[in-house]
């Protein structure tokens, strides 16, 4: 299926892991126009014209700071919960890079590896640090986010996460079982035991959007999705947090 509304094929080299974003082994980045189709694929179920993102498997990161830096005026706020402190850590680098001062403090910091390794691909990551900066939007601020560790199978350590905090809009990455692997005791029950537990704690006309490798989402025994669609080699599935039940 063709994007419905990233449908302008952009140069996104600026937003690449291990450039301005942090990156590290084991934490894999994601296609930036799929991202941006998907958040404005679930905030267009919505119906509104902006909402807060969580990802609760967000890793380093990378797809709650691409989403900050793409779509300024239609988030209100993110949130990051992951069960490896490790990824945690990198992602407060990310996210800091949703404002102009940790933008233009990531462009120092590269303009200085440039001149101490005299290497061009930091000069030019400094360059794009900088045209973040510029394009952020005037008057709004940094965005602001959260990060919070929690097993994403477990209701109780999500509720704990969000602390009150009600997330429209759920945009997340799951393990493909290649760099990453479900972790935590329910690994076991897959992407069907986190929808269930990000169903509990979700308000109602909260949207989930999945991405998974591969043709399709299965979900043998899990809910049904609202809305699908397939680009590359990615399949993406959107759900209701909780499904009208059928009459």
């Amino acid at each position: 299926m063709a994007y419905r509304y990233a449908v302008v094929r952009e140069n996104y080299e600026h937003l690449a892991s291990g450039g301005v974003l942090h990156s590290a082994p084991g934490f894999p980045a994601f296609p930036v126009r799929l991202a941006s189709e998907m958040f404005q694929r679930a905030l267009a179920l919505r119906r509104e014209r902006a909402a807060m993102v969580w990802d609760p498997c967000c890793g380093s990161g990378y797809l709650l700071t691409v989403l900050g830096l793409l779509h300024r005026r239609q988030i209100t706020a993110v949130l990051g919960t992951d069960i490896d402190p490790a990824a945690l850590r990198l992602a407060e680098q990310n996210l800091g890079l949703l404002d102009e001062a940790g933008l233009t403090a990531r462009a120092a910091d590269l303009d200085a590896r440039a001149e101490r390794w005299d290497k061009p691909f930091y000069a030019a990551a400094a360059q794009a640090a900088r045209r973040l900066a510029g394009g952020l939007p005037a008057g709004q601020g940094a965005v602001p986010h959260a990060l919070r560790r929690a097993d994403v199978f477990d209701p109780d350590q999500l509720r704990q996460a969000l602390d009150g905090r009600r997330p429209g809009l759920v945009i997340t990455d799951v393990p493909y079982g290649e760099q990453t692997d479900w972790r935590g005791p329910g690994g076991a029950s897959g992407t069907a035991g986190m929808l269930r537990a990000l169903g509990a704690v979700l308000p109602e006309d909260a949207v989930i959007a999945v991405a998974v490798r591969g043709r399709r989402l299965r979900l043998d025994d899990g809910p049904r999705a609202d809305a699908s669609f397939r680009i590359g080699t990615r399949a993406v599935a959107l759900f209701r947090a909780r499904p009208t039940p059928a009459h």
